[in-house]
């Protein structure tokens, strides 16, 4: 099950999200949960170091 970059929570199926390839990269799949989407939280790609919000 994948958890969310920001917060580390476990992603549920059907729970509201966003997967993304890394904008920097494009080699790392990053998941984002709905909470820290909606409050901005940073997240780091663990691939290349690239700090989104």
């Amino acid at each position: 099950m994948p958890s969310c970059i920001s917060c580390s929570k476990r992603i549920a199926p059907g729970e509201k999200t966003v997967k993304f390839q890394c904008p920097s990269c494009g080699n790392v799949t990053i998941w984002r949960c709905e909470r820290c989407r909606l409050f901005g939280r940073a997240y780091t790609c663990p691939g290349c170091g690239f700090k989104g919000p």
